[in-house]
C-alpha cells in the first residue's frame, strides 16, 4: 500500500503571501488554456474570433470558473454549512469548488460573449473543450496533493491502494488520480485525436467533452467517497452522478447537432 505523504498544501511562501497547490493549478490551467486557445485560433480560424476577442473572453472565463465553481459548491454540496455560517460561502480560501458550477459559469460567459460579439457559441465552446482537460488534470492532481476528496475503501491487495492518514488507516482508492487520468489525460487524447482526423465541426468537440466528462465522472463516483448520496427507487446515486445527467444529455444533443448540415 501507498501512504499519502501529506504534502504541505502551500506550494510557495512569499513572506505573508502563501500560494497553495490548488491555486497554482488554477493559474497554470488558465494561462495554459489561454495560450492553447490562441494557438487554435491561428490554426482553425472562426468568424469574429481573433486574439483580442480571446483576451476579452478569458476575463469572463476566469470569473465564470471562480464565481460559478464556488456558487455551485455552496448550492450543490454546502446547504447545511451555509445555514450554520452564511459567511462561509465567501471564504473561498478554505476550499470548496464544484466542476459543474464552474462549467455553468463558463456556459453563461460563452452565451453572453458570443451574443454580444456576434460569434457562434459553438465556435468558442469547441475550442474551449480542447483545453479544458488540462485544468481538470491539474485540479485533480492538486486534490491528491492536498489529500482531499479521497476514495472509498479498497482491498489491501490493490497495488496502488492509498492510506490517507488524515482520514483513517484504511487502504482507499486514489480516486483523485482516477479522475485525473480519465477526465484529463484520456479525454484530451480523444478530443485531440478527433481534431487531427476531422478538424473542428461545430458542436462535435464540445459534445464529446460534455458526454465524455459525464461518463468518466459517473464511473469514478463509484470509487470516490461521495459528499451526498440519493436513494432513487432503491438505487444509491451520488450527487456527482445526478449532476452529470444533464451534462450527458447536452453532450448527446451536441453530437447529434454536429451531424446536421
Amino acid at each position: 500500500m501507498f501512504i499519502h505523504p501529506q504534502f504541505n498544501p502551500v506550494a510557495v511562501q512569499l513572506g505573508p503571501v502563501a500560494v497553495h497547490w490548488y491555486g497554482l493549478a488554477y493559474l497554470v490551467a488558465l494561462l495554459g488554456g489561454l495560450w492553447g486557445i490562441k494557438k487554435l485560433i491561428k490554426a482553425y480560424p472562426a468568424k469574429g474570433l481573433d486574439l483580442k476577442a480571446v483576451d476579452d473572453f478569458f476575463t469572463l472565463v476566469v470569473l465564470g470558473v471562480i464565481v460559478g465553481g464556488r456558487l455551485g459548491y455552496v448550492l450543490f454540496y454546502g446547504w447545511a454549512h451555509l445555514l450554520e455560517d452564511p459567511l462561509w460561502a465567501l471564504r473561498v480560501w478554505e476550499g470548496g469548488m464544484s466542476f459543474h458550477g464552474g462549467l455553468a459559469g463558463v456556459i453563461v460567459a460563452v452565451l453572453w460573449f458570443s451574443r454580444k460579439r456576434g460569434i457562434h457559441p459553438a465556435d468558442i465552446a469547441d475550442r474551449l473543450a480542447l483545453v479544458a482537460p488540462l485544468g481538470l488534470f491539474l485540479g485533480r492532481v492538486a486534490n491528491f496533493v492536498n489529500g482531499e476528496l479521497w476514495g472509498r475503501p479498497a482491498e489491501a491487495s490493490l497495488p496502488w491502494a492509498t492510506v490517507f492518514p488524515q482520514v483513517d488507516n484504511l487502504p482507499r482508492h486514489p480516486s483523485q488520480l482516477y479522475e485525473a487520468g480519465l477526465e484529463g489525460v484520456l479525454l484530451a487524447v480523444i478530443l485531440w485525436s478527433v481534431l487531427r482526423v476531422e478538424g473542428i465541426k461545430r458542436w462535435r468537440l464540445s459534445g464529446l467533452f460534455c458526454l465524455g466528462y459525464a461518463l468518466a465522472r459517473t464511473f469514478v463516483e463509484d470509487y470516490r467517497t461521495p459528499e451526498i448520496t440519493h436513494n432513487i427507487a432503491g438505487m444509491l446515486v451520488t450527487q456527482g452522478q445526478m449532476l452529470s445527467i444533464p451534462l450527458a444529455l447536452f453532450g448527446a444533443w451536441a453530437l447529434w447537432k454536429s451531424t446536421q448540415k
